[in-house]
């Protein structure tokens, strides 16, 4: 029996230490090559450049700063409505490593890491193959891999709301009351929650909880998960002092961010809506397995309960119960919120992790063999799932040179320096343009093509408009996005009077 059980641990070690090793690969490449051209990577990368380039710390603008309103969205200032936490990590990053593809990735990468470990330390609760799933399903999904280097706040706000859920999770599952120490961790939680994100941050713990301490009116034996409103209001209170400063001293800010970056999301016009059902095919599609197994254990749990106590929900621990609200109530509150966007809902994801480790534990008392073969299949199938994917992104982009702009700023940027030419760039779509050249601002002013800009001595022209599709101009060097929404670029020097 003993060899049997030592047989066993040693085959969970490896397997830990393959999807360990799984988990940092597949996060490290899945986006390569690197690029800022899609998912509003340009803006929140914007942030932190413009803290090194101009100093502004606190509050900043987009890439279109001072080029007029479009759809409604901006008005003329274009004051990013990203809070400055996760900008402010890399610009301190920058300044260390001197590379902005590391500094701008890396708070994710590393919030990634960081969570699922965390993700594997809660779960250690219940059980070592519990805890192995959790960390597979957190890691082998393709929400996880393909948010884990993208220039975002969705890994770092993912990590700071489960630290909170798991707090609470901890508080209930040892049947201890809340300390100081722990309303002075929650409040930090709380407030660094608020600056990398907002408010969000309420829609994935506050319901859950609201519903948990409602249940607890009809269950009395379920311990107590509120630590009361001190930690809660003093976050808000700072983050709400930035905001007010915000909007008391930076023109723009109050129709940008209060406005159209908060206020629209809650009805339909300015930002995508979508249907409400939104967020569940995703879900199951891009967290597969781990989606259908979730409801495959949940199924079967329920039709126990159901059959040993007449009662759907007639044995539900509080740890379970409140695993459940906390998995499923942030993707309820998303879901009532017109404007949808499957990265949205990632902080819901390590939640459901736990619940899987909390069903599982569950099951292993009916037949343990039959779970782990159930699991292993699980791992198996998602490692495959999730490497094929990632392989597929990462040949894509290279055989289709999706770094094409980023090449060509590297390129500009070698002619310029060598040559020692003063250049700009005109304003265009792209909005990374002006991260992959190194400019603070698009060039605005009002030239004629065959004008020469008083102190420039080159520009980066759009070549898919006009004038500058003419085929008369010499460029030194152009390039061609190919994507959906395709764009053409190329460096002219311009000649001197």
């Amino acid at each position: 029996m003993s060899q049997m059980a030592s047989t066993e641990t040693g085959q969970s070690r490896r397997t830990l230490l393959i999807v360990s090793m799984l988990t940092v690969c597949f996060f490290a490449v899945a986006n390569l090559p690197w690029t800022l051209d899609d998912y509003d990577q340009a803006k929140q990368a914007f942030v932190s450049f413009q803290m090194i380039g101009q100093q502004r710390w606190l509050y900043q603008t987009t890439p279109h700063e001072g080029m007029g309103a479009r759809g409604g969205r901006h008005s003329f200032h274009h004051i990013s409505g990203k809070p400055p936490a996760v900008a402010w990590i890399s610009a301190a990053l920058y300044r260390i490593t001197r590379s902005w593809d590391f500094a701008w990735r890396f708070p994710s990468f590393v919030a990634a890491i960081a969570l699922a470990v965390l993700v594997f330390r809660g779960a250690r609760t219940f059980g070592d193959l519990p805890a192995l799933c959790a960390l597979a399903a957190f890691s082998l999904n393709l929400l996880s891999v393909r948010l884990a280097t993208l220039v975002r706040t969705d890994m770092p706000l993912a990590l700071v709301t489960f630290a909170i859920g798991l707090l609470m999770f901890e508080k209930i599952r040892t049947r201890t009351s809340w300390t100081t120490r722990d309303r002075v961790a929650l409040c930090l939680v709380l407030t660094a929650a608020m600056f990398v994100k907002g408010p969000i941050v309420w829609a994935f713990v506050l319901p859950p909880l609201v519903i948990y301490q409602l249940r607890r009116k009809w269950r009395p034996t379920f311990p107590n998960a509120w630590s009361g409103w001190i930690p809660w209001v003093a976050s808000l209170a700072l983050f709400y002092l930035w905001l007010i400063s915000g909007i008391r001293f930076i023109d723009g800010f109050y129709e940008d961010v209060v406005l159209n970056e908060f206020a629209a999301r809650f009805h339909e016009g300015i930002h995508r809506s979508q249907p409400l059902l939104f967020y569940i095919p995703h879900l199951l599609q891009k967290f597969a397995p781990w989606s259908l197994l979730i409801i495959g254990l949940l199924v079967a749990a329920l039709r126990k309960t159901k059959a040993t106590t007449g009662k759907w929900l007639g044995k539900l621990s509080p740890e379970m119960f409140w695993l459940m609200t906390w998995a499923l109530g942030g993707i309820v509150v998303m879901s009532l919120i017109p404007s949808k966007r499957v990265d949205r809902i990632f902080p819901a994801v390590p939640p459901l992790c736990m619940l899987l480790a909390a069903q599982i534990k569950a099951s292993m008392a009916d037949n343990v063999a039959r779970v782990r073969r159930i699991a292993a299949c699980a791992i198996i199938f998602a490692s495959i799932f999730t490497g094929a994917y990632s392989a597929m992104r990462v040949i894509d982009g290279y055989l289709n040179d999706r770094d094409a702009l980023v090449k060509f700023g590297r390129e500009v940027r070698r002619i310029a320096e060598a040559e020692h030419l003063r250049y700009e760039v005109l304003p265009s779509r792209d909005e990374g343009m002006l991260l992959y050249l190194q400019r603070p601002r698009f060039y605005t002013r009002i030239i004629e093509a065959t004008a020469t800009p008083p102190g420039l001595d080159a520009l980066v022209v759009p070549i898919d408009e006009d004038p500058w599709r003419s085929g008369k101009f010499p460029y030194r060097v152009t390039v061609e996005k190919k994507s959906e929404d395709p764009s053409s670029y190329g460096f002219l020097t311009l000649p001197r009077g």
